[in-house]
């Protein structure tokens, strides 16, 4: 008697990795919808003053975005990405004026400094870890804040102001920033977006969530934090850049503020630590505060600590998990697995 091999079949509930290619689509196409928006109507439908407070946003997306990429995929929490955010502003006006680069190239230039300033600084704060390396990141702004009010080119304690704009009508100078501000904002968003999606960003994800187990399984723990670390203060000293060539002067007190690293953590908390869509929303969210509360004084500063208690209480990881309820994410960089179909 013969028999017949039984014909293999798939099991219905045969899981499938799935990355979300489609969904990955979907966001790119959603952000160039936003982007066309502000890139083409925003700028002849409101004022200039707008326009200028909209590069505030720009830089607080900005910031919030790579601080997200350092805390929320690197796990390392920094409270002192103001020495960064310094270093830029200075950096931008100092190679402006002093040294004749023009000033888009300046403003990238300053960018490559602070990536500069970081790498050598992440020798000293990476032997810190946790609350410690917080500590010591805050440690480190207050000593460039020092330093540069030491330094008489840099005008001292009493700051500089950007002289390159000199001469150059207000709308041609309000126009140039906002279009730099949005490039930057939208560069840094979908650079950071490719980043997590590469190896390099599975590998960040593996340190956040357990170092040790990363590492026996041959991830560079040190070499994809530092690297991060590096990327993360250059998204500052853009952010930097920005405020600098926005509000034309920088000062030590203001440039060096522990403010913006007060901005970047309730930004990133707000919206959704480890996502891509969190720091976004955070900022559209704190930049409305901001606007509507910011001449009410000390209320402004009780309106921003309730709205911080109300969501983390409502939603403990942000207001973008409230939106997506775990189910779809426009910018999706994890691997997850799913039951596929049967298929006879």
């Amino acid at each position: 008697m013969t028999t017949t091999a039984p014909t293999p079949t798939h099991d219905a509930a045969a899981p499938h990795v799935d990355r979300g290619g489609r969904r990955a689509l979907l966001g790119l196409a959603g952000l160039a919808i936003g982007v066309l928006f502000l890139a083409l109507w925003v700028p002849y439908n409101v004022s200039l003053g707008a326009l200028s407070d909209l590069v505030g946003l720009f830089v607080l997306i900005i910031m919030a975005t790579t601080w997200n990429l350092l805390a929320g995929y690197g796990g390392l929490v920094s409270i002192g990405q103001q020495a960064f955010v310094g270093a830029g502003g200075y950096g931008v006006v100092y190679v402006a004026d002093q040294l004749g680069v023009p000033l888009l190239a300046a403003v990238l230039l300053a960018g490559v400094v602070c990536a500069a300033l970081a790498l050598p600084t992440s020798f000293l704060v990476f032997r810190l870890v946790g609350g410690y390396f917080a500590i010591g990141t805050w440690v480190v702004a207050e000593v460039f804040k020092l330093v540069t009010t030491q330094i008489d080119a840099l005008g001292g304690g009493s700051g500089l102001s950007l002289e390159a704009f000199r001469g150059v009508d207000r709308t041609d100078r309000v126009a140039t920033v906002y279009w730099l501000g949005l490039t930057l904002a939208v560069l840094v968003v979908v650079g950071t977006y490719l980043l997590m999606r590469s190896r390099m960003g599975l590998a960040l994800l593996a340190i956040r969530d357990d170092p040790t187990a990363a590492a026996s399984l041959g991830v560079s723990v040190r070499r994809s934090q530092r690297i991060v670390y590096v990327l993360s203060s250059a998204g500052a000293g853009l952010a930097g850049a920005l405020i600098a060539i926005n509000t034309l002067r920088v000062a030590p007190d203001s440039i060096y503020s522990v403010n913006y690293s007060a901005f970047m953590i309730f930004i990133v908390v707000i919206g959704g630590i480890g996502t891509i869509e969190g720091p976004i929303i955070g900022a559209v969210i704190f930049f409305v505060l901001q606007q509507q509360l910011a001449q009410q004084g000390t209320w402004y500063l009780v309106a921003l600590g309730v709205v911080a208690i109300v969501i983390v209480l409502a939603a403990p990881r942000g207001v973008w998990s409230l939106i997506s309820r775990g189910r779809f994410s426009l910018f999706p960089v994890a691997f997850q697995v799913r039951r596929g179909r049967s298929v006879e």
